[in-house]
């Protein structure tokens, strides 16, 4: 069964920090871009970042960027996202997506049919 598991959501101040795991079972990861994504309640999905997997090359939206890292070991078929300083407007579930190259503009639909693998999602919550 190929799917994708994210992991390491929960419940932090402003200004903490969570490490979001990215997980592949079924496949390997190594020559799939990954990308991460969020979606607050009520609102579109949004695409935060994505590692290429053919060059490596990063991306970030402008709301994360210098506060949010994106990284994978491809030994542990894992992506991870760091994520620093974390902001109240960072509250969404986040979902990793697998696929052959990023994909960083677009709607929903646009994004759920680039990617070819999608995570359940994980619950990020920045409250004080």
């Amino acid at each position: 069964q190929l799917q994708l598991v994210e992991s390491g959501g929960g419940s932090v101040q402003p200004g903490g920090s969570l490490e979001l795991s990215c997980a592949a079972s079924g496949f390997t990861l190594d020559l799939y871009s990954i990308g991460w994504f969020r979606q607050a309640p009520g609102a579109e999905i949004e695409a935060v970042s994505c590692i290429s997997g053919t060059d490596g090359s990063t991306y970030y939206a402008d709301s994360v960027k210098g506060r949010f890292t994106i990284s994978r070991d491809n030994d542990k078929h894992t992506s991870y996202l760091q994520m620093n300083n974390l902001k109240p407007e960072d509250t969404a579930i986040y979902y990793c997506a697998a696929g052959f190259l990023c994909k960083f503009y677009g709607s929903g639909p646009d994004f759920r049919d680039h990617y070819d693998h999608w995570g359940q999602g994980t619950q990020v919550t920045v409250s004080s």
